[in-house]
């Protein structure tokens, strides 16, 4: 396992990183996950992505009871969260007004949704808190001030941003900088190789304009990519949780399942899955600070671990090849 700085700051990254989402709470209790925290770390892992809106909270409170089981010190492991969807269902009639309503950036929200978070996690900080999704019914100013409060105050260390616009972003940072505040570190998008040109395209100027990193999501196209998906969606697969069906579509997607068939047959002159291709492919990329891989049981995590001795092997040649299939689909 290698590690990354995040863009500008000091703090290195593994590689690949262990997320919860879809998973914990819903598939992963707190025993299993901290069985699969512990082989994730085992493997070099030391980034652990999470987010409020996961399971309304409950993935929170499995990695929570799942660290303190393990009782690491807090100097070993990187967590994350992430602020934007809130805890009250859509259907709380609360939920609409101007101070209780979701999909909300305002400082009210913000500073007491990581309160919340500490709890759940049964942390004394968060290390990286992004804004989940932009909020437009609320300045950005507005925003980044209780950003950086929340690392003024102690409860994280350092914040983002998740499926921002370029612009956006770029507004946010220089609104920082010229208030002395503390400036966003990190965009967490989708990638993978049918989502690619925000990471490749948009973002390009902010990697060095800004120093921007990245801790992506998705690498398996939510399945897409690890070849289950090529005839139809089994019975215990994510795309038929409930829940799930806006995947539907992209996992029905014949081109998508053509171009998978030729990624398992490089796959497999490289010797590995075509998951792990994948995978490895996400992270070659070298302002991809961290992958975030996810599992639902202990055996998908050991085999996405194996990603991590195929990222050498993948030659300038190779990638050329990946490319050639998946850029005409790609988004």
């Amino acid at each position: 396992m290698q590690y990354r700085r995040l863009g500008r700051s000091g703090l290195r990254l593994s590689e690949l990183s262990l997320g919860s989402w879809v998973t914990y709470h819903n598939q992963v209790d707190s025993a299993a996950a901290r069985e699969m925290l512990a082989v994730a770390m085992d493997a070099g892992i030391n980034f652990f992505d999470n987010a409020e809106a996961y399971a309304a909270g409950q993935s929170e409170v499995v990695m929570g009871e799942a660290f303190k089981a393990l009782k690491w010190p807090r100097l070993n492991f990187v967590v994350s969260t992430k602020f934007f969807w809130g805890l009250s269902p859509r259907n709380d009639p609360r939920s609409g007004d101007a101070v209780n309503r979701r999909d909300t950036l305002n400082r009210k929200y913000l500073m007491q949704a990581i309160d919340g978070s500490l709890v759940r996690m049964q942390l004394d900080f968060i290390d990286l808190v992004y804004c989940h999704r932009p909020d437009p019914l609320t300045p950005i100013d507005e925003t980044v001030h209780a950003m950086s409060d929340m690392i003024t105050q102690g409860k994280a260390l350092y914040w983002g941003t998740s499926e921002w616009s370029a612009a956006e972003i770029r507004a946010a940072w220089e609104i920082a900088d010229r208030h002395h505040l503390h400036k966003p570190v990190v965009e967490q998008p989708q990638y993978n190789l049918f989502s690619r040109k925000r990471v490749e395209q948009e973002y390009a100027r902010l990697y060095e304009d800004i120093g921007l990193g990245l801790t992506t999501w998705s690498p398996l196209a939510s399945g897409l990519l690890t070849g289950k998906y090529r005839n139809g969606i089994p019975a215990d697969s994510r795309g038929a949780m409930e829940g799930m069906g806006f995947l539907t579509k992209s996992l029905g997607d014949a081109a998508k399942g053509e171009a998978v068939a030729k990624f398992e047959a490089i796959a497999a002159d490289l010797g590995c899955t075509v998951a792990q291709l994948a995978i490895a492919w996400a992270a070659k990329n070298p302002r991809v600070s961290s992958v975030i891989t996810g599992a639902s049981k202990l055996s998908q995590l050991q085999s996405n671990l194996g990603a991590v001795d195929v990222i050498a092997k993948l030659t300038t040649e190779l990638v050329a090849a990946l490319d050639a299939i998946s850029v005409p689909l790609a988004a």
